[in-house]
């Protein structure tokens, strides 16, 4: 086990940490199907270990004129979950470190928000690439 000091640098690069981020991330996709009908039948988020404290939908619509809903899991033990619909399948994004707002990875997506914002990122696209959905902001009512 590895112990890092708060304020030191972790020994593992950033890209190891994305890689692993993006693994687990694949790996939680299984959970996808389930989700999938547990966000659109109303019942709640069930993996075994995971308790799950709250559950938020949130409309989005973004500058492409895209509208979609996402809902937000956050489970007792401090992870967070976010299912994302992409490309006509819902994926599970898993919460990750961010130096601001809130970042969540699945397959190989970024879903990044901060503050009513947000914006959905193609990781295999590199690193300075531009969202592929830009400008999504949620809707208040």
């Amino acid at each position: 086990m590895i112990h890092v000091r708060a304020g030191a640098r972790s020994p593992v690069s950033f890209s190891s940490r994305l890689k692993w981020a993006l693994a687990l991330a694949g790996a939680l996709t299984a959970f996808a199907a389930p989700l999938a009908q547990a966000a659109s039948g109303g019942a709640s988020l069930e993996v075994p270990g995971i308790k799950v404290q709250t559950r938020h939908t949130f409309s989005y619509t973004c500058a492409s004129g895209a509208n979609f809903k996402v809902t937000y899991f956050n489970a007792a033990n401090g992870q967070s979950f976010a299912l994302v619909p992409v490309d006509g399948r819902k994926l599970l994004f898993v919460g990750v470190i961010a130096a601001s707002g809130v970042r969540y990875v699945a397959d190989r997506y970024t879903w990044w928000t901060k503050g009513p914002g947000a914006d959905l990122y193609d990781t295999a696209s590199g690193d300075s690439a531009k969202p592929v959905l830009a400008g999504c902001a949620t809707i208040m009512r």
